[in-house]
Order: structure tokens, then sequence, then C-alpha cells
């Protein structure tokens, strides 16, 4: 009975919190990533020796899987007899009994070995761009002043509720990068460092070559404002950009001032309730996204975006979005490892201005990609659909496959293209997918969709060799990304754009 109530959840629940839901009706059950089911480890699935009956259909598979997201009632009554708290602590200060449960269960985690390598290939652009002084000190402004950063974190109570993966680095470092015998900074490596450089000091940046230099890949040190350039958020203009910054975040803080204490209003307290639920499922096993004082940050960007955005409002998904620009405008103070840095060591001035350009970058990406979150998220639906066709054009064996065993793609691809494969690449993979996507024309929401692609089709000798939904939909689900890197998402990157360039019209049967 309560595996059945979690399967019913979005059809019979007519008050799940926030301004719109993901379409997780009769059309498509539950796909937040989220769901992924664990096993101890004694127990893990041996997918081509399955001796359990084989699932028929996807509600049969559901109804046989744990679901790791529910949001029973102890926990509303939780938040309900605390409807204001003053911060996000009592849901934020939960990484210890994390790193418990890590060792009791993982997610289930294959590994295939990597093709050879030429020498040419190993010298192209999609290499260790992101390897370069992550032993440095952290750089701090001469007003720093010292902060009690050693607040013990308490355990989670709702521990169970929570997907449990493997704590892994954001920002690529050597040993994350398949192994080439090139040094962290090659000859050219440095040229192109140097490149960037006088692009970025020109009284007039190019951004048209700004973007040719940027699909390859940008180096650290100058991915901040390159990042910022790219979205839009500044202008070309060098003197201009110092002008905007002020203004631009001085305009945030207003939002903050003006807004953020609505949150406990009757109209959008639910919309605060689902922001504060999902920020601690944020990434949970990384250090950096369980400190209190980033899970408040996140709660403020959150809602101040689904306030001045009422026709999607918050959406489970968008979460994950802020990410990004966060690791990388906090990496323009901090070259050690980032993701276990307390972010309260920073003066506040650093912490507020990395705020407000995370909220305004994350603002320009979903200008372009809004209909994916709008009521009953037609933009991801399309996009799906696109995705299905674009498939069966480039690899017959594989759509064919699908059907054979009654997969649907949207069983799989949703999340993919509500979560831009946040949930199936680790976050420094992320990063350098997201350098090519901003240099990319339309490439979050076009381009992507040609990732997609090519990322299913990478697999495609795991996939044919699974003879049964439910081995199917687990692979698709547990895609053994964990140990990619530069070179692994540079060649992905290439693939696309080959496939962009053959299939470039396979989308336009759904704009009709």
């Amino acid at each position: 009975m309560a595996t059945e109530n979690r399967i019913n959840f979005w059809r019979r629940n007519a008050k799940v919190p926030g301004s719109v839901q993901p379409v997780y009706g009769a059309q498509h059950p539950p796909l937040d990533p989220r769901l992924r089911r664990t096993y101890p480890k004694d127990t893990k699935p041996k997918f081509n020796n399955l001796k359990s009956k084989k699932a028929s259909s996807f509600h049969e598979f559901a109804r046989s899987t744990n679901d790791a997201w529910d949001i029973d009632d102890e926990e509303d009554e939780d938040f309900l007899g605390n409807p204001a708290p003053a911060s996000l602590q009592s849901v934020s200060t939960q990484s210890q009994q994390q790193q418990n449960q890590a060792g009791d269960t993982e997610t289930w985690e294959s590994h295939r070995p990597a093709p050879p390598r030429t020498e040419a290939e190993k010298l192209q652009d999609v290499q260790e761009e992101d390897t370069e002084h992550v032993n440095d000190k952290v750089v701090r402004s001469s007003s720093d002043t010292h902060l009690n950063t050693s607040s013990v974190r308490s355990p989670l109570q709702k521990q169970h509720t929570l997907p449990v993966r493997p704590i892994i680095p954001l920002v690529a470092r050597i040993s994350d990068q398949n192994a080439s015998g090139a040094p962290p900074m090659t000859v050219r490596e440095k040229s192109r460092l140097d490149k960037f450089k006088q692009l970025l000091a020109s009284p007039n940046t190019d951004l048209e070559e700004l973007r040719k230099h940027s699909w390859s890949g940008i180096p650290r040190e100058v991915r901040p404002i390159t990042w910022r350039l790219l979205s839009g958020y500044l202008p070309a203009n060098k003197e201009r950009r110092e002008l905007v910054l002020k203004r631009k975040r001085e305009e945030y803080f207003g939002f903050i001032e003006q807004y953020y204490h609505s949150r406990t209003d009757e109209h959008y307290k639910d919309t605060y309730r689902q922001i504060h639920i999902d920020i601690p499922r944020t990434n949970p096993l990384i250090p950096l996204f369980q400190q209190p004082v980033v899970q408040e940050v996140f709660e403020r960007i959150l809602f101040i975006w689904a306030i001045r955005h009422p026709a999607s409002g918050y959406v489970q998904g968008i979460n994950d979005l802020v990410t990004p620009f966060f690791v990388v405008f906090l990496s323009e103070f901090v070259t050690e490892d980032v993701e276990s840095f307390e972010v309260a060591a920073l003066p506040l001035d650093t912490q507020r201005n990395i705020e407000a350009d995370s909220f305004w970058c994350m603002s320009k990406l979903l200008d372009g990609i809004q209909d994916n979150y709008t009521f009953a998220q037609p933009g991801i639906q399309n996009k799906v659909k696109a995705l299905e066709e674009l498939v069966s054009r480039i690899d017959e064996d594989i759509h064919n496959h699908f059907k054979k065993y009654e997969v649907e793609y949207l069983q799989f691809a949703f999340r993919w293209m509500n979560n831009l494969l946040m949930r199936e690449l680790p976050l420094r993979c992320t990063i350098r997918l997201w350098d090519t996507y901003q240099a990319e024309a339309e490439g979050f929401s076009h381009f992507h969709l040609y990732v997609c692609a090519a990322f299913l089709i990478e697999w495609r000798k795991e996939i044919l060799s699974m003879v049964d939904f439910q081995g199917l939909l687990m692979l698709l689900q547990n895609l053994p990304t964990i140990h990619w890197g530069n070179e692994e998402v540079g060649l992905l990157l290439a693939e696309a754009y080959r496939l962009k360039y053959m299939f470039a019209d396979a989308p336009s049967h759904y704009k009709r």
C-alpha cells in the first residue's frame, strides 16, 4: 500500500508545494533524479543475470522500486510547525550522518574501459583545462576578519529520504583526468590562456571571438569573467563593467529587502516550503552545499527568482542550475579544493557579490529555457519528442530496442532536459559542458538536444546488451560517468556538433 501511495503521489496530492510542479501524472511517472534506487553493498543487482521476475511495464517496475524521494507527513508537520525560520540551519546542518550512511549503501556504478586514444586526440582543446593551481591558498581581501567556522553540524532527521551518492571533486584536478602524460599547463594551454587575457583586456571585447575560443573550454583563471560576458550579464565595454556590476548587485539585494520577507505569506509559503525542502538535496554529500551560509544563499536566489517569474514559479530541478555558477564565481577567490571550502571565511562583501552574480547569470540562462518550467513543462516534452525523432534517425537499432522492451524516452530523458544532464555528470564535467553551451548559439536549448543524443549513443553497447525493461531503465538512470573528465566531455561535445551538422532539421518536425 505504501508503494502504491508513492506511485500515485503526484496524481492525488493537489497541494504539492511550489507554484508549478513537474508533470508526473498519468502521462509519465516520477522521474526526478533523486529517485535513484540504492542497494546495500552485498545486494547490488547483477543486471546480466536477473533472477527476479522481469517488469513488463514502467508501473510494474515502479511498484517494485523503493521511492527515495517521499515527503511524508512528519516532514510536513516539522515544516509547518516552523513556518518562518530565520535561516536554513535546521535543514542544512546534516553532513555527518550522510557520511555515515555512505558507508552502508552505494549507488550502482559499473565501469567501462576507455577507448584507445591517439596522440592527435590527446592534444585537442578538450583536455585538462581546469587542472591548474588547485593546491594554492584562498585569496582574501585585506579587510578580512577572523570568523568562527567550527560550527558542528547536526544529523539529518529524515536521513532515509536523501539519495546516496559518492563524494567527487567539483573542480577537475590532474588526478581526475584521463592520464595523458601532459603537464598541468602545457605550452599550448598557456598560449590559449594568454589569448583569453588579451581578449578580456581589450577596451571592447570581441564576443564572437571570445565564443570561438570558449567552445573548446575556458581556462579556470578567466572562467568567471568569461561566463559573465557570455551570459550577457556584463557588457563588452571594459570601462562599463564595474559600474554595471555595482548596479546589478545593488538591484539584487534591493529585491531581497523588498520581497524576501514575504516568503511566509500565504501566497508564497508553498513555494518557499518546496525550496526549503529541495536545497539540502542539492549535491547532499558534498560538504560545500551543506554549509548553512551556502544554503541560505541558494534559498534567497531561488525564492527571488520564483516570485519574479510567476509564469513558472519555482519548479524542482531549478535548484541544480544555481550550483555551476556558484562554484565558478566562488573559484575566483578560492584556489584550493572548492568542495570543502568554508564560505563563511570569505569577507561578507565577497559572499554577497558571489550570490548576486549567481542569481543574475542563472536568470539569463533560464530566460532562454523558461518554457521548460511553465505549466505542463511543454519545452521539456517537445525536446523529449525531438530526441526520440533524432535517435530514430541516428541509430535505428537503439530506437527499436527501446520499442521492443517498451521503454519510453520520457522515462529517462525527462530529467536530462529538466536538469541539463547535471544529474548524469559530475559537476566538474557540467562546468566544462557549460563553457561550450555559453559559446554555442542557443546552447542550453537547441544544442543540448544533440548533446543528449550523443550521450545516449555513447552507451550503445551497454543499452543493446540489456534485454529487459528493468535492466534498461536502471542502466539509463545510473550511467557510470563518475570518473569522467574534460577529455570525455570534449569528445561528447564533438560528437554532438557532428550530429547537429548532419541532422539539424530533426526538431523542425515539432515546430508545426
